[in-house]
């Protein structure tokens, strides 16, 4: 729940500005198409943990004591957890 609402706020504070910067939804809310969080290789910069971004950079986003890249050199995209999360049911 606390990753939900983390995501929620960052919408909020940053959502015109990744759009700007070209953000894409697996780069922030990808998930692996089979493994989901399991595989981390392919979760986006929202899904690896609950706290709240503190800036967003055209390549990172800061949280309290990292930063997170978008996209890693030769990571493989994800699915938006939302699709995936449909594929389940």
């Amino acid at each position: 729940m606390a990753m939900r609402k983390s995501a929620l706020a960052f919408i909020d504070q940053y959502g015109a500005e990744t759009h700007q910067l070209g953000c894409t939804a697996p780069e922030l809310f990808g998930v692996h198409p089979l493994s989901g969080t399991l595989r981390v290789d392919s979760c986006g910069v929202l899904m690896l943990g609950p706290s709240a971004a503190r800036a967003i950079y055209t390549d990172r986003v800061a949280f309290a004591q990292t930063s997170d890249y978008r996209p890693l050199k030769g990571q493989a995209p994800g699915v938006p957890v939302w699709e995936f999360a449909a594929q389940a049911r």
